[in-house]
């Protein structure tokens, strides 16, 4: 996405018209000969059982301190990943306890790196988990599908670099130093999400245009371009969009923390941190983290090649989910019907279904988490790819909700795709935690109508809150919310750039389909730090009425919203319904309203 360059920052090279440059695609090799996690298998399972706990595939890749050439694993991961933004190579790189001297873990496409402690400080490096984006000539607006988690680090130079765009958490990391969010020689940047972290020194965004840190701890913050947004965040910059764009809470309204995998002796444990409400800073920064822990032996290990059938025969036995490193081919929807079930990816695993099914579906029941995983919509079309609770569900989670965090949805850009709507929350109390639900503007398998994808999130659901909340590309309408007392901190958009013309995108009376329309029956939302941009290059005429459809009711409240025009490819009339200046010319400067209505 195009930047405007930003007073105070370093000068950056130029970029190409648009983000959707075709990257190149590397396939993946096996990872044969590479260092394999195994975990302890509980007891046996009685006959025809499947058995919980065991191997963890060859692609989780664990290290401890003596662990020989760890440098050299490690850079040969990366050089298969580097560039493979299509391929079909997924990793886990997990190291125990200690400290590791001397390393730097640089970390591609589809690839994961963590400590295996409780806490971020069990596991330390003197050395960097590095993004960069030489791959890319120095535009790291395709720095996609990666995660750092759970590390100390001791950076060598000072500063940590992480220059990422969408779905590419960094979460539970402790740097003592800074952190730059920029590839080297300043180019263009499109992120990102930090959670439950703490940054000693500053963060520095540079050309990052939009960013969501959330529960955290920062030294300082340093420049802003369109829109940061910090929820729960110590040492935050001071509340001040439009001028310069911080948006600011002082707490997060409600928030739990992803699962993760961890080592308690010799033993494979996954934590499940607790919920927290108006939470603000890092949940292991006091002493042990709160929350309970399930054994290995509770989870089916799924490898790649299973299939749906028994993927619910594991959740109906009553076992978790632990989905390792690779591609999944579904034939029928994984159903979690139980509550409190985890279904938790490691080294972005992959759900595809196959004909037209949706990927997976949740009951209408207390406490499921689902973390860390890729659905990528099939070649038949699918009605949706998630859904959260069934049509009509009604209970109340509010003591318990249902977690969607790091779990990342496409449609076309590895291949034909086609998904009505992607993802469909009907649980009340949803909790949605970091997610890209992305219709590909660039890859294999991508036009107006070859990916055709109408809406990316529907929330029919009461009381839902999502906090870092990237949607993007889709024909119609990219969020429609439906249920009652909705809440969202942090939205990035754009619109489809592939439109053909104005009547493609025409809705009614209205010049094209708002990003984030809240329906016109609802009396109470609340959003904070919203973003939408258009780059309709394909037809660069077309004109969109505004990035927001709100009812004017006065329950319904937003919080600092953009539209942005890159380079002129498109405007924008309004920000929201008739409110807000037009977009004009090609300078790419956002329309502004602090406040709605």
């Amino acid at each position: 996405m195009p930047t405007p360059p930003t007073a105070g920052s370093a000068p950056r090279a130029p970029r190409p018209s648009r983000r959707s440059v075709l990257a190149a695609m590397a396939a993946a090799v096996p990872a044969a000969g590479l260092p394999v996690l195994s975990g302890r298998a509980s007891a046996a399972p009685a006959a025809g059982a499947l058995p919980g706990g065991g191997d963890l595939g060859p692609n989780v890749l664990v290290f401890d301190p003596a662990t020989p050439n760890i440098q050299g694993t490690v850079d040969e991961i990366f050089k298969r990943q580097e560039s493979a933004q299509f391929g079909e190579g997924r990793f886990a790189l997990l190291f125990k306890p200690g400290t590791y001297r001397g390393l730097n873990a640089q970390i591609g496409f589809y690839t994961s790196i963590a400590g295996l402690g409780l806490s971020p400080g069990d596991t330390t490096f003197h050395g960097d988990v590095t993004v960069d984006a030489g791959w890319f000539n120095g535009n790291a607006t395709q720095n996609f599908w990666r995660s750092a988690e759970n590390l100390t680090l001791h950076p060598v130079n000072g500063t940590n670099r992480w220059a990422v765009a969408q779905a590419a958490p960094f979460r539970r990391m402790h740097i003592k130093g800074g952190l730059n969010l920029a590839p080297d020689g300043y180019g263009w940047a499109s992120g990102g999400y930090i959670a439950d972290s703490r940054i000693d020194g500053s963060v520095a965004p540079y050309s990052q245009q939009q960013w969501y840190t959330r529960d955290s701890s920062v030294g300082g913050w340093n420049n802003a371009v369109w829109n940061m947004v910090f929820s729960g965040v110590e040492g935050a910059p001071a509340q001040s969009f439009p001028d310069p764009p911080y948006t600011t809470l002082d707490t997060t309204p409600v928030s739990r923390e992803k699962p993760f995998l961890y080592l308690d002796g010799a033993d494979y444990k996954v934590f499940l941190p607790e919920k927290r409400t108006n939470a603000r800073g890092t949940t292991w920064g006091s002493g042990r983290p709160r929350g309970e822990s399930l054994p290995l032996g509770r989870f089916y290990v799924a490898k790649p090649g299973v299939d749906a059938a028994t993927l619910n025969a594991a959740l109906s036995q009553g076992l978790n989910l632990l989905l390792t490193p690779g591609i999944y081919h579904l034939d029928r929807p994984v159903e979690v019907r139980r509550p409190n079930t985890v279904v938790l990816g490691l080294g972005y695993p992959t759900l595809v279904p196959d004909n037209g099914a949706t990927a997976m579906k949740v009951a209408d029941v207390d406490g499921v988490r689902l973390a860390g995983f890729l659905i990528d919509a099939g070649p038949v079309n699918s009605a949706t790819l998630l859904e959260v609770g069934p049509e009509g569900a009604s209970a109340d989670h509010a003591a318990n909700p249902t977690t969607v965090q790091d779990v990342f949805i496409r449609i076309g850009g590895a291949g034909p795709g086609k998904a009505t709507t992607s993802m469909v929350i009907n649980s009340n109390h949803t909790l949605i935690d970091h997610t890209w639900v992305w219709r590909a503007d660039h890859g294999d398998g991508v036009g107006w109508e070859t990916n055709r994808a109408d809406h990316g999130v529907r929330v029919n659901g009461d009381d839902v809150l999502a906090t870092g909340l990237f949607v993007e590309h889709f024909n119609k309408y990219d969020v429609e919310w439906r249920g009652e007392r909705g809440r969202t901190v942090f939205f990035q958009n754009e619109k489809a750039y592939d439109a053909p013309n104005q009547a493609a995108i025409q809705n009614g009376d209205i010049k094209g389909y708002a990003a984030y329309k809240i329906a016109d029956g609802v009396t109470a939302h609340e959003g904070w730090g919203l973003g939408s941009y258009c780059y309709y290059n394909v037809d660069p005429t077309i004109r969109q009425d505004h990035g927001f459809q709100a009812p004017a009711k006065p329950g319904v409240k937003l919080h600092h919203l953009l539209v942005v025009s890159l380079g002129g490819k498109g405007q924008y009339e309004h920000v929201i319904n008739s409110i807000g200046a037009p977009t004009s010319g090609t300078s790419t400067v956002p329309s502004t309203v602090v406040s709605y209505p």
